[in-house]
């Protein structure tokens, strides 16, 4: 008898999740999701990177190192500029990551003299991506250098030398420190708020809310402004310590950072109230929130892992993360002291994704309570 009920129970619950297709979607979705987006994103490989390349010296062997670069499908040369200002304005922009500079009279140099130099210069704001381009571009050379050396000869020597912009020590926290922040600021206005909203749904309340004498919007804006005010005073502390406990420079404009950085907070406010229209239950807002919100922001934002390492559709699947647009624009201003030339763009997509997000929620919000 006991064990009649038992299976009986079972068979409950089993047509009750089947049923259900949020459900069925976290169970299945999520797993295969994620083995996808961690197969593809956790790789030290790289094609496609842009580089810009100066080539001082306009001879037949500079223009064949070039074109020995290029040829393997790793490096795609988007820039030549006529000097190292160039360069400069290249990285501050982000168009480019790694940049190759080839003196004059190479060819003379490498022939005659038995001995040329070639500078490699990389964006260090993400370390693990500059030392893979840099360990790539040198072992390229040096092949280069073997299929140009005469036998017989005595023995070419090409030296090279190696700048790390922005971050000339490799260090970690340059990069982990604007990543965290990004998280923190997604986890507790997002992720907060969705919860916060759905309890209130969930036990009744929201209904005894509304009928107050203040508006449906004006309760809303006053359950979520603490949210943002605790992100707000996080993502000080965490900017603290990255000045002074991991040494990470904030070079730019600290006022522009507090700016964008409240930008971004009300973006990933607008992502909490559109995810709590859209959940009945805490527990569906959480679920909600992990998938679309935290796990892309810490995989497909450049947070973990760089976006240039990605196959194409996941690199497309990213614009419309917003935890990349804000790590963007924090290293630029950090790490760079880039002015809004470089950060223009990102803030206007931010602003962008704000409207269409409170559009949305604004919508839902009529439907629900209508």
């Amino acid at each position: 008898m006991l064990l009649k009920i038992f299976w009986a129970f079972v068979k409950k619950e089993s047509f009750h999740i089947l049923r259900d297709t949020r459900t069925l979607f976290i169970l299945f979705g999520m797993p295969i999701a994620l083995v996808l987006i961690f197969g593809y994103t956790v790789t030290n490989e790289f094609k496609d990177a842009s580089i810009a390349v100066i080539d001082e010296a306009q001879d037949d062997l500079s223009q064949s190192l070039v074109e020995h670069l290029t040829a393997s499908g790793h490096f795609r040369l988007i820039d030549m500029p006529p000097n190292k200002a160039g360069i400069e304005a290249a990285f501050r922009a982000g168009t480019v990551k790694f940049a190759v500079v080839i003196p004059p009279q190479f060819e003379r140099r490498f022939y005659r003299d038995k001995q040329a130099s070639v500078q490699l210069i990389a964006d260090a704001t993400e370390p693990n991506y500059a030392t893979t381009l840099t360990s790539y571009a040198s072992q390229m050379i040096g092949a280069f250098q073997n299929e140009h050396a005469e036998q017989g000869a005595l023995p070419y020597q090409l030296d090279i030398e190696t700048r790390m912009l922005y971050n000339p020590q490799l260090e970690g926290a340059y990069n982990f420190i604007p990543g965290v922040v990004a998280l923190i600021l997604m986890l507790i206005c997002a992720m907060m708020t969705s919860l916060t909203i759905a309890k209130e749904k969930e036990t009744g309340t929201m209904d005894l809310l509304l009928v107050s004498p203040l508006p449906p919007i004006l309760i809303i804006i006053g359950k979520v402004t603490p949210y943002v005010l605790l992100a707000f005073v996080d993502a000080l502390i965490v900017f603290v310590m990255g000045v002074y406990i991991f040494n990470v420079p904030i070079l730019g404009n600290l006022g522009v950072l507090l700016g964008l950085c409240l930008l971004y907070l009300l973006v990933a406010l607008a992502l909490g109230v559109l995810i709590s229209t859209r959940s009945t239950t805490q527990q569906t807002a959480m679920m909600t929130s992990m998938f679309t919100l935290l796990m892309p922001t810490m995989l497909l934002s450049g947070f973990l892992f760089p976006i240039a390492s990605m196959p194409s559709f996941l690199q497309y699947l990213s614009t419309i993360i917003p935890a990349r647009y804000f790590i963007d624009i924090e290293k630029a201003v950090m790490l760079k002291d880039a002015g809004w030339e470089a950060i223009y763009w990102p803030s206007l997509i931010l602003v962008i994704m704000l409207l269409v997000l409170l559009v949305a929620a604004r919508r839902n919000f009529k439907v629900i309570y209508k």
